[in-house]
């Protein structure tokens, strides 16, 4: 009995039984995919439809090509056709008798093309050759190209340009800083430059002692945070003049170190001939030609002021601009003359106005002479003497 047990259990599940405890759905077996199979098949229907794509475009190759090539030769094929016709219909009706006749004008009909084509194509090349020599008609007298125009406008831009005109035969560049260089100065021997700028900073530069670096020997800000406007050696070329945009002119040596600065004058004075310097910002000055102790600034405060380097605690001489009605006029740059005995300012108003440098109170020249009209009213920068 146990035996038979056994066998029921190993022969399976009895059916009811595995319905009653709800194990009849757990018998399934699992579906399986062959992946292998799978992409072995993607990887044909892939290759093949590669395949009628390249055919495709080949063939479309193949039938522009074609296309191409059988264009011309339709045109030749075409007049060779009616050329072919017109012999073939003459002969025709004038060798409609015999068979000999009808044959000696089939032997007559024409030429054959490849013969008509070689004979066509030498004098084709020709013609070629003849539009690429000339195209169109012939060029009018005095004509020409653009490529000459832009030539000679180059040289004459070079011609005109004033820096192809300086003889130099060397040439360098000097890195004063990032900002604009609103001073320069050379000494009377050519040694030496001086640079100033909006940055403050006035540099110094020793031609002689410079190496390939191209670098200023010193660099200093004798005015602080005060712009450079005008840096100038004295006729000897021992000390030089600094202008900046505070009410103060200095003098240094060739070494950048101090020698004299410019007494303020006092804001609160009405009259300036009474102050004992400038009282508003420097605009412009310059070094007597003979005296080399003597130099000269002007400033907004309206007046023209001459300095001696060994007395810095007031001004030498003043003069006074003035406009043609009488007001007061603000100098924007002043010079000496060639001798050193005028004294002359260019004002904001656009005159000119001359002294004596002994005579302070009235102008050499009535200012209606140097006046501006009103078409070009404006202030004068900079000018100088000539001989």
């Amino acid at each position: 009995m146990r035996g038979d047990a056994d066998a029921e259990v190993l022969a399976g599940p009895d059916p009811e039984l595995a319905a009653t405890m709800g194990f009849s759905g757990f018998g399934k077996k699992a579906r399986t995919f062959d992946l292998e199979a799978m992409f072995e098949q993607t990887r044909r229907t892939a290759v093949e439809r590669s395949r009628k794509v390249l055919e495709a475009r080949e063939r479309e190759k193949e039938d522009q090509a074609e296309k191409e090539f059988r264009s011309p030769c339709t045109d030749s094929s075409a007049s060779a056709a009616r050329a072919t016709g017109a012999g073939s219909t003459l002969s025709r009706r004038e060798t409609a008798s015999s068979e000999s006749e009808d044959s000696s004008d089939e032997e007559l009909t024409g030429p054959s093309m490849q013969p008509q084509t070689s004979a066509q194509g030498p004098a084709e090349d020709t013609d070629d050759d003849e539009d690429d020599e000339f195209i169109g008609p012939p060029l009018p007298p005095g004509f020409k190209d653009s490529d000459d125009d832009n030539d000679n406008d180059d040289t004459e831009e070079e011609d005109n340009n004033p820096v192809k005109k300086i003889p130099d035969s060397h040439e360098i560049t000097l890195q004063h800083g990032t900002k604009t260089v609103s001073a320069l100065g050379l000494d009377p021997s050519g040694a030496r430059l001086i640079t100033g700028g909006y940055d403050y900073d006035v540099k110094f530069w020793d031609f002689a002692g410079m190496d390939a670096s191209l670098q200023a020997f010193r660099s200093l800000q004798p005015c602080e945070c005060h712009q450079i406007k005008s840096l100038q050696y004295s006729s000897t070329g021992d000390v030089i003049l600094v202008v900046s945009g505070n009410s103060q002119a200095k003098v240094l040596d060739r070494d950048g170190f101090p020698v004299m600065e410019c007494i303020k004058g006092d804001q609160y004075i009405v009259d300036m001939t009474n102050t004992k310097g400038h009282t508003a910002m420097l605009n412009s000055g310059c070094w007597h030609p003979k005296i080399k102790e003597e130099f000269l600034t002007c400033s907004n405060d309206g007046t023209v002021r001459t300095w001696d380097v060994n007395n810095e605690k007031k001004h030498k001489s003043i003069f006074k601009p003035r406009s043609v009605q009488g007001k007061r006029v603000i100098p924007t740059t002043c010079t000496y003359s060639r001798d050193g005995k005028l004294i002359a300012a260019g004002c904001q108003d656009g005159s000119i106005q001359i002294w004596d440098r002994n005579m302070s109170v009235s102008q050499v020249f009535d200012n209606n002479i140097f006046q501006n009209t009103e078409e070009t009213l404006g202030s004068l920068l900079v000018f100088s003497f000539f001989k």
